[in-house]
């Protein structure tokens, strides 16, 4: 468990799986605290982002499966069903900014993805 100094809460982290189990440029998905939650790796590096699985948009749970890649220099997923896209940092949908999806903080401990569902 890890202190935060911002809100003084407990967060704690989840570990989902290897860093080596996530194909560069893709994702997963993992049933965290009875949430979907798509965690995505980018590139072949340790940069990872989590947000919840679910697009509003065809009301699926599947952006697990989604499209990788980047938008100026934002990453961002494309829905495989409707392809909207959605910032990876923000959750925020690019095509629509009325609509955002969930995000949740990611880092990667010796190898292994953890995800801080609160």
């Amino acid at each position: 468990m890890l202190q935060t100094a911002s809100n003084q809460q407990t967060t704690q982290w989840i570990t989902v799986c290897s860093l080596e189990q996530i194909i560069p440029n893709t994702g997963v998905c993992a049933l965290l605290k009875g949430k979907q939650i798509a965690i995505f790796r980018i590139g072949n590096t340790e940069e990872t982002y989590a947000i919840c699985n679910y697009d509003p948009f065809s009301k699926t749970y599947v952006l697990s499966r989604g499209i990788i890649g980047d938008r100026n220099g934002v990453p961002k997923v494309a829905s495989p069903i409707y392809k909207q896209n959605f910032n990876l940092t923000t959750g925020k949908c690019l095509d629509n900014e009325a609509i955002s999806v969930r995000t949740f903080p990611t880092k990667v401990v010796d190898g292994q993805v953890m995800v801080s569902v609160a």
